[in-house]
């Protein structure tokens, strides 16, 4: 692989840029060894990352103008809080979080951010977490690297690798059709058939990989919980999209299970087994699957049914610690946990089609956010914050 390095991409104290340079490439590689697979190529075609390129893709969602205006990133009680022994980060961008929020305080509908603020002044950090998600929504009380160390959900995450990877059943060889490079674009996914159902951001940004390396994607989601138009129109691109209820019977659904090679999943681990959508339901259905699943804390320990986004994750493992200063915390460049276990995921479903075309069998595989944050800081000494002795 060939990678053409811009010092100045992704700047921070952790080192986001290899990071990040590291999770397209994974993709690339795992799409170029699928593309010669199935154009029957004597050697796997080199694959080039350039860092320029990665970094925008990373900032993919601030590059967009919808109808000639900048995309909304966080709503406005989506941000860090002061309390009364440190600081908190809550994610309310959609309107249910938000009142959950609202209600875990026990303010009305209407509170303005202000009245937050006073709220949370009033509380420490990690009653605060606690009550909000017990409550349902979103709430991560900030911790240093050490503090995270020393949580039972750390430890349950460093002990599992990076990408986790099954072959939960016996299938026969996937045959995967021809590809003529000389008659069309090598487009390692074309003709393969993927569900998403998914939310913002990791999941998204897979499945938007995989169409735009040629899979027929199509996005689930609950007609009652549509997504963020601009978050939508960000991840969207190559996909179809539809709504469906879940609940109301198996028929609709079967009918895509039928016919899909990939089924990608975004939403807490088990939240969706109530609709015969866990990985062994899936496979049990159609044993020669890809099943891909990705969440926030991983699908283990205590922490392992809560709901989470990149930037309560980076307040959690002390990535927002590292990257603040002593007045306040401080955030990644970009969402890079999103985007690079997003990459990752779509490298780790790439990699599995081209396993099944060998041997067959079914394959699960799974990611999580935390995990990619303890590749991105575990044995890492930060760089100098700016102005500071090194």
């Amino acid at each position: 692989m060939t990678t053409v390095e811009r010092p100045g991409a992704l700047p921070a104290r952790l080192p986001v840029r290899e990071l990040a340079r590291a999770c397209v490439g994974a993709c690339a590689l795992a799409a170029t060894e699928l593309a010669a697979r199935r154009a029957g190529l004597a050697e796997v075609p080199e694959a080039r990352v350039d860092d320029g390129a990665v970094a925008a893709a990373f900032l993919s969602e601030r590059q967009l103008l919808v109808d000639g205006r900048a995309p909304v990133a966080f709503a406005p009680m989506s941000r860090f809080w002061r309390t009364a022994d440190g600081w908190v980060r809550t994610h309310a961008n959609y309107p249910h979080h938000r009142a959950r929020l609202l209600g875990a305080l026990d303010l009305p509908a209407d509170a303005t951010a202000d009245t937050v603020a006073a709220r949370l002044a009033e509380r420490p950090a990690g009653e605060v977490e606690e009550s909000v998600y017990g409550a349902g929504g979103l709430a991560a009380a900030l911790r240093t690297p050490a503090q995270w160390q020393a949580h039972e959900q750390a430890a349950e995450v460093a002990a599992r690798p990076l990408i986790e990877r099954e072959r939960p059943t016996t299938a026969p060889t996937r045959v995967l059709a021809p590809l003529d490079p000389a008659t069309a674009p090598l487009l390692p996914a074309a003709g393969l058939r993927v569900l998403d159902l998914t939310r913002v951001l990791a999941g998204p940004v897979a499945t938007r990989a995989l169409a735009l390396l040629g899979a027929d994607v199509l996005r689930v989601d609950a007609p009652w919980l549509p997504e963020l138009p601009d978050l939508h129109a960000d991840t969207g691109f190559g996909k179809r999209s539809a709504t469906l209820d879940l609940g109301a019977g198996p028929g609709t659904f079967e009918e895509l299970l039928a016919s899909a090679d990939v089924v990608v999943t975004g939403y807490r681990p088990s939240a969706l087994d109530r609709f015969g959508l866990s990985p062994k339901a899936l496979f049990a259905r159609r044993p020669g699957l890809v099943v891909a699943q990705v969440s926030a804390w991983g699908a283990y320990g205590p922490w392992g049914a809560r709901r989470g986004f990149d930037s309560l994750v980076q307040v959690a493992t002390g990535i927002a610690a590292t990257e603040g200063s002593a007045e306040q915390p401080g955030a990644l460049p970009a969402q890079a946990l999103d985007h690079g276990t997003g990459y990752l995921l779509a490298a780790a479903v790439l990699r599995a089609l081209t396993e099944q075309s060998y041997d067959g069998g079914g394959r699960f595989v799974r990611l999580a956010l935390a995990r990619t944050a303890h590749w991105l800081t575990d044995g890492i000494r930060p760089a100098p914050a700016p102005g500071a002795p090194y």
